[in-house]
């Protein structure tokens, strides 16, 4: 099933959660609305969903606009974070119950009904669990029935509002994967909320970046972390430094310090902020464009060395991530002065707002890759 959303708005007293929502969802994806708390996303699934109606706007399933049908005419399988499940029933009856309370002429017979329910536990790995409780179960085994209890009544969408987010840090990763292998199984289209990062980029197909009830970005996952259009999309989606800098034609300066050269430039000289991850920086030579530190702490992580560090010429804080590597050991100590390259960085003009317009691609320069936005 596709859907289609068209300028769909929604208030709540003076509170604009959703300002004019335009989306595409091709058949089968599995999409992620991804933001902060407020930014509009659980508002969104729930319109989806029918559990609201829009003030203004479409959902069209299919090309049919399903924006003022009940939740119980639009066949959705909602998956909650705290599961949701009836604790009076076994795991059998749980994920038989969407089936067993269909009108009369539309429910399956009770020997079809333990054939698709049997069918589910196996699909969620719980073959064997039917006759327990939700009570003696683990956290993840719960989500799984929970998931099993919306694939039963074979729904043209899936929601899911933050499945994992009540589940331990082990627990989830597991489940990540093995989500993902579900709805290659299953097909069906899925629209799951949640505000980890890390989750949406390894299960989306898609993500969705919202912030103060509109879309920021849209894209794949390579894209959107690859290109990130705004500087809130680039701050939300992982670490992030912000280095107050000067363009000079297509030079990037500190200060007096030349820090990196782009490759093409669209920004007239002028104040810009540099966006880069503290992945992204690496020790240069003495003869490269780069930015002189001095080292403020630092803290061993397996094969990685954390560094928060001051540049020179401006003082400025970094956070800097490095490859441990023996025989750079003694240049990673408190008050040691490194010069960094930026090996991949945004910049982005030193404006509050910056409308929406297509980008360029990244331009590559050796390994060294460089993205740039227009104003």
């Amino acid at each position: 099933m596709d859907i289609r959303i068209r300028n769909v708005h929604k208030h709540f007293g003076p509170f604009i959660a959703l300002g004019g929502i335009d989306l595409d969802i091709a058949s089968g994806e599995l999409i992620a609305l991804l933001g902060p708390s407020g930014s509009g996303k659980t508002t969104l699934l729930r319109v989806i969903a029918g559990l609201e109606f829009p003030d203004h706007g479409q959902i069209l399933f299919g090309g049919v606009d399903m924006a003022r049908h009940p939740v119980r005419e639009r066949r959705i399988g909602f998956v909650f974070q705290h599961y949701a499940l009836f604790k009076h029933m076994t795991v059998f009856e749980n994920i038989a119950f969407g089936l067993r309370i269909r009108p009369r002429n539309q429910r399956p017979s009770t020997s079809a009904i333990r054939a698709r329910v049997l069918e589910l536990l196996d699909l969620v790995q719980l073959s064997g669990l039917e006759q327990r409780f939700p009570s003696q179960l683990s956290g993840g085994q719960r989500q799984r029935v929970a998931l099993a209890r919306a694939l039963a009544i074979d729904p043209r969408v899936l929601l899911l509002d933050e499945p994992f987010g009540a589940l331990d840090a082990k627990v989830r990763k597991d489940l990540r994967q093995w989500l993902r292998d579900l709805h290659h199984k299953t097909g069906v289209t899925t629209i799951f909320v949640t505000h980890d990062q890390e989750e949406a980029l390894e299960l989306a197909d898609r993500i969705v970046i919202m912030n103060g009830g509109a879309i920021e970005q849209v894209g794949p996952v390579d894209q959107v972390y690859e290109h990130p259009r705004t500087p809130f999309v680039f701050d939300f989606l992982g670490g992030t430094n912000v280095i107050a800098a000067e363009l000079r034609g297509r030079r990037l300066w500190i200060g007096d310090r030349d820090i990196a050269v782009l490759h093409d430039s669209i920004h007239p000289s002028g104040p810009v902020d540099v966006y880069v991850r503290p992945g992204d920086l690496r020790l240069a030579d003495d003869t490269a464009p780069g930015i002189q530190v001095e080292i403020q702490t630092v803290h061993r992580a397996g094969p990685i060395v954390r560094i928060t560090a001051r540049t020179e010429a401006t003082g400025q804080p970094l956070s800097i991530e490095l490859p441990h590597l023996h025989h750079d050991v003694p240049c990673f100590t408190v008050g040691a002065r490194l010069r960094l390259r930026l090996m991949q960085f945004s910049v982005y003009p030193r404006s509050l707002h910056i409308p929406e317009r297509t980008l360029p691609t990244p331009i590559l320069i050796g390994r060294e890759r460089t993205r740039v936005h227009p104003y």
